[in-house]
């Protein structure tokens, strides 16, 4: 069963980012994204990739997220 890690700090936000975990995404209570890893984040701002040429931006203060573990 998988579990997930809510990202909060940016301690936790490294941490995802150098592990290269998947992420899920959830703003107004909905999945808006998940299975991409973390390659940039700043205090407005969390980029994640999904695949080759697909990045996707969402802000730290509108969306929850969260690490997925096996």
């Amino acid at each position: 069963m998988a579990q997930n890690r809510r990202l909060l700090t940016d301690q936790d936000f490294q941490e995802a980012a150098d592990r290269q975990r998947p992420i899920r995404v959830f703003k107004d209570d909905h999945v808006v994204d998940f299975g991409g890893i973390i390659v940039r984040f700043t205090e407005e701002t969390v980029v994640i990739q999904t695949g080759v040429s697909d990045l996707t931006y969402h802000s730290r203060t509108a969306c929850e997220f969260f690490e997925t573990r096996k």
